[in-house]
């Protein structure tokens, strides 16, 4: 008996030196030679592969398999039925060790030595036509030369086929070769499926590449038609999905094979210090559905219930910072204590009945992301937070000619309060801008029902996208503000020596703040455009200035050199300038103004903070109380 280790150094003499051995035919023999009469299953056994294979072979169909070598697979089918099976192979040993095999167990099976690329058949004699790897080990590369072999392999295949027929081809699909598959046959006119094999023996399997089946049906090439049919179908879908060109059936593969890559990965690695996500698609629409975020915590001391939780954000949250960002995912997973947490974020636009509903289906999937370790048969648990799948009520959408298309919608947030959020669908994790409204929501679910689409670049949504008990002119917290930088900014109007409200007149004001961000995302600076810090554009800011007014910006940068220069750039035009830092954020807040003589103390400044607050409450009207102006004012420095 050989021991491990010399099995695997048979198995490594058997590769080819060059993959362009794969297509030769003395290659083949030598193959079979050394490899004798024991099957070798490349691309999984029949069990994998005949839940799709029964969809598409009737038992009287007459087969040909192209390529047999030595696989059972056409030996299994043989045993279940499918008694008009006929191989093909280039190499005589592998057809001489089949005959033998079979000669007594599978009499009317027929093995025949032939070069599938000049066919000895007849034309429209099979019904279906079978390969299982073939068309990979002769397409290695896209030379002149391969590219006529595999040209002269469908033409063959083609021509033995008949009407109505099928070619079930089983193969890696490496892009080269779907791409050449599925575009010679859809010019062909004739109809494209794919179905990805959903694997049920692993222990042979050769490759961590997924498996797919494509099926090829003959369809007579009418002239003219353009219409191309292009499916892709897994076993979690109802039905296919329909595709409307060959680049997005090819995408859809490629995605499935890097989720497969994912999967191998994450069943024998940890993540730690990665950031992984993948998004899943709902089947009909193709539109997302749910985002997950793989947090592996190497800090977490394993036991036997810790290995693996679920955490489901509800809908509206997901641009929370415990939420939204990598260092919150981080912050979360070591508060549930589990050394993996998958994150999952719900898409707006799909419809979520219940937390069960979600659990329900996502249970097979999230399980095939499981950590290495896991215990067999352990309960994974979902957890979230405040009970519900959460609100989501869309208001508006509209088009910005800069930064593209936006909603405006209500959420619910994590104390029973709602906001108002302007959400920009080019980076649907940040929040624009925000505010609290008053008043209390309905819990009901938005009626989802379909409407016509308005082709107005913005519009009001209609009743089926609100929630059904929502007023209109819903009340605003005006004192709300939901960034600290922005409290900040409104902090540092206590800087005004002016008692008697601000001015804007036409020669001057009494404040200029900027609040702009960059679109420029190769500088290190986000917030302002370098051109609002320049010097000629700092000097008009100046002169619409009143003597005593107050120019308040927010600064966000990254970049030392960048933000020294800036600095410089301010203070030669502003001989006063106070620096409010944000704590656990870049955002800095400096108030600039035009002569030291308006320099104020410390303690000036807290009082004047309290007497702000104090004309900013007017009885009757809603106050955020968390709000200190005073406080704020506490760690003001002078640059």
């Amino acid at each position: 008996m050989l021991k491990d280790s010399q099995q695997a150094g048979l198995k490594m003499n058997l590769l080819p030196k060059s993959s362009k051995e794969f297509s030769s035919a003395e290659y083949w023999e030598t193959f079979f030679k050394k490899r004798g009469a024991s099957a070798f299953e490349w691309y999984g056994s029949y069990v994998d592969h005949c839940a799709v294979l029964h969809k598409y072979i009737k038992l009287k169909d007459k087969v040909l398999v192209v390529g047999c070598g030595n696989s059972e697979l056409s030996e299994q089918m043989y045993d279940v039925g499918y008694q008009g099976i006929t191989n093909i192979d280039i190499s005589e040993v592998v057809i001489d060790q089949m005959k033998e095999r079979n000669a007594t167990c599978r009499p009317t099976m027929v093995f025949m030595k032939m070069d599938m690329v000049q066919m000895e058949f007849g034309d429209s004699q099979f019904q279906v036509v079978l390969d299982k790897g073939t068309l990979d080990a002769v397409m290695t590369d896209e030379s002149d030369e391969t590219l006529l072999n595999v040209d002269k392999m469908f033409a063959e295949i083609g021509r033995v086929l008949q009407v109505g027929g099928r070619f079930v081809c089983i193969s890696l699909a490496q892009d080269h070769i779907a791409k050449k598959a599925v575009s010679y046959f859809s010019q062909q006119g004739w109809p494209v499926r794919i179905h990805t094999v959903e694997e049920q023996s692993t222990a042979n399997r050769q490759f961590m590449m997924p498996v797919f089946i494509f099926i090829f049906t003959k369809f007579k090439k009418i002239p003219g038609a353009g219409h191309k049919i292009l499916e892709m179908c897994s076993e979690e879908q109802d039905k296919p999905l329909r595709l409307d060109s060959v680049g997005q059936l090819l995408e859809v593969v490629k995605g499935r094979q890097q989720y497969a890559l994912l999967r191998n990965h994450l069943s024998k690695n940890s993540t730690s210090g990665e950031n992984v996500s993948l998004t899943l698609c709902d089947n009909v629409s193709g539109k997302s559905r749910y985002t997950f975020y793989i947090v592996d915590l190497l800090s977490v001391k394993a036991s036997r219930t810790n290995h693996f939780a679920i955490f489901i954000v509800p809908q509206g949250r997901e641009t929370e910072w415990l939420f939204g960002t990598d260092e919150g995912r981080r912050q979360l997973g070591k508060s549930a204590e589990f050394k993996r947490l998958l994150v999952v974020v719900l898409h707006r636009d799909q419809l979520y009945e219940s937390m069960e509903a979600i659990q329900s289906e996502l249970s097979g999937k999230v399980m095939e992301l499981a950590p290495p370790g896991l215990p067999p048969n352990q309960q994974v648990p979902f957890l979230s937070v405040g009970g519900d799948v959460g609100v989501r009520t869309v208001q508006y959408r509209g088009t910005s000619d800069m930064s593209g298309e936006y909603v405006i919608e209500d959420v619910k947030g994590e104390d029973g309060s709602y906001f108002r959020h302007l959400i920009f669908l080019s980076n649907v994790n940040v929040v624009q801008s925000e505010a609290k409204l008053l008043h209390t929501f309905s819990k009901s679910v938005p009626s989802q029902r379909k409407k016509k689409k308005d082709k107005r670049r913005g519009r009001p949504c209609s009743e089926a996208e609100r929630t059904s008990n929502l007023k209109t002119g819903q009340a605003v917290d005006k004192s709300y503000l939901c960034c600290d930088h922005h409290r900040a900014m409104i902090a540092g109007l206590a800087l005004l020596s002016k008692k008697d409200g601000l001015f804007a007149g036409n020669a001057s004001y009494d404040v200029i703040m900027f609040d702009v961000d960059s679109k420029d995302t190769t500088l290190g600076m986000s917030c302002p455009p370098l051109a609002f810090v320049d010097d000629v554009f700092l000097l008009k800011v100046r002169n619409l200035l009143a003597p005593q007014g107050l120019f308040i910006l927010n600064l966000v940068c990254r970049d030392r050199i960048l933000k020294e220069k800036v600095m410089v750039a301010l203070k030669g035009v502003f001989p006063l300038i106070y620096l409010q830092k944000i704590e656990g954020e870049v955002n800095e807040i400096l108030y600039c103004q035009l002569t030291m003589e308006l320099k104020a103390r410390s303690k000036d400044l807290l009082e004047v903070g309290q007497n702000l607050e104090n004309t900013l409450k007017k009885h009757g009207k809603h106050w955020d109380q968390t709000y200190k102006l005073a406080e704020m004012l506490k760690t003001v420095t002078i640059v």
